[in-house]
């Protein structure tokens, strides 16, 4: 008896996509506002997003059109490093998703100036207080809570512009965090361990308190975090599938990403679902051992939330006037991977496709191959977006 055919056991078949030629970020010597892709304005003080029908392409104003022109043909060289930021490559994954019904494309974040997602918002958060008044290069003091890749995203840019930067961060981060800071110039304050992120916070506060010229950029609530993904990662992820992308998946984190990213993709098509990953640890989405729930995530954007057990979190920042019930009001789909196939993963992305990845990255992943398994993902592309190198 002959067997019938399954989707579970056919590969599915990867659209033949030729990337459009691709823009810097943010483009030298060229003025392109990015908050007119697609004719869209973004509200940093309210977090809203106005949108009107339009080209999805980059909008240069025109009467320097013919001027940038002429320089993108005469020269390609970026003006300094913060000008490469951005514009990352996508690739798919082909032996892990091997037997699977669907794609996954991982945008390479690994390839930003400090290999992290989180160059983005460095230079996002920085040119967004420089715009508002807030800072002054050169003169004010850059006070940040960090963990590492934040941190590092700040410390170079803020190094471009001759500012002092001063990182506090528990006395647990490993060393190979803060040679780095070091390197660029950043002054480093280290906390109580046992107090988490939390303590790391309440110290970047009090340097704040004390000194009039100093400012905290806080990337958990500054609505920059956001903006810089809504109009950059995401109109990169949309031009470079053509608009074929079916799913979002990324961390949680400080929800900067997975908002904005999110926010823009569903814009463009509102059947695009977006996947959040966080660790089971530290879970703001079902309540459970929550740690800081950032005031610029979105949680109803999130079509589902993959837990992951075992991840070795602590980034923690009790916050007692949130009410996790209206969390709880939303309708998440929450699922649960382990750190083992965490792990497993990451050995197989070495192993299998030449890519290395981090502890958040590897639980992304692993929970990206859960998604393109079930049989009603049969056929769609899925969008990892991290920092995968």
């Amino acid at each position: 008896m002959a067997q019938s055919s399954s989707l579970l056991h056919l590969p599915a078949s990867k659209p033949f996509i030729c990337p459009p030629k691709r823009h810097p970020f943010p483009p030298f010597k060229a003025s392109v506002n990015f908050a007119l892709y697609n004719k869209t304005k973004f509200n940093v003080q309210n977090g809203s997003f106005a949108a009107t029908k339009g080209a999805s392409s980059l909008v240069v104003e025109e009467e320097e059109e013919e001027e940038q022109e002429e320089e993108f043909e005469a020269v390609n060289i970026a003006e300094d490093v913060t000008q490469l930021i951005g514009g990352t490559p996508m690739i798919y994954l082909n032996k892990v998703t091997e037997g699977c019904v669907a794609n996954i494309a991982a945008k390479l974040e690994s390839m930003e100036p400090c290999r992290s997602v989180k160059d983005r918002i460095g230079l996002g958060m920085v040119l967004e207080a420089e715009d508002s008044g807030a800072i002054s290069p050169g003169k004010t003091i850059l006070v940040e809570p960090t963990s590492g890749n934040t941190g590092l995203g700040i410390a170079f840019v803020a190094a471009t512009k001759g500012s002092k930067l001063i990182v506090t961060m528990p006395a647990s981060i490993n060393l190979e965090r803060r040679i780095l800071l070091r390197a660029f110039g950043a002054e480093i304050v280290l906390t109580d361990p046992e107090k988490g992120l939390k303590g790391a916070v309440d110290k970047a506060e009090e340097i704040v308190l004390n000194n009039p010229n100093a400012f905290m950029l806080q990337q958990f609530d500054n609505m920059a975090n956001t903006k810089i993904h809504f109009e950059t990662t995401g109109p990169e992820i949309w031009e470079d599938t053509l608009g074929n992308v079916d799913i979002l998946v990324a961390g949680i984190g400080t929800g900067g990403t997975v908002t904005g990213t999110g926010c823009y993709l569903k814009m463009m098509n509102k059947e695009i679902k977006v996947v959040g990953v966080e660790p089971a640890e530290r879970s703001i989405i079902s309540g459970e051992n929550p740690g800081y729930v950032p005031s610029i995530l979105d949680v109803k954007l999130l079509d589902e939330v993959i837990e992951v057990f075992g991840l070795a979190f602590k980034m923690m920042i009790l916050q007692d006037n949130i009410a996790f019930e209206s969390l709880h009001s939303t309708n998440n789909l929450i699922h649960w991977v382990t750190n083992d196939e965490a792990v497993d993963m990451a050995r197989r992305l070495a192993l299998e496709e030449g890519l290395l990845v981090g502890i958040s990255s590897r639980a992304a992943a692993a929970a990206s191959i859960s998604l393109v398994k079930r049989p009603e993902n049969a056929g769609k592309l899925i969008v990892l977006c991290r920092q995968l190198c």
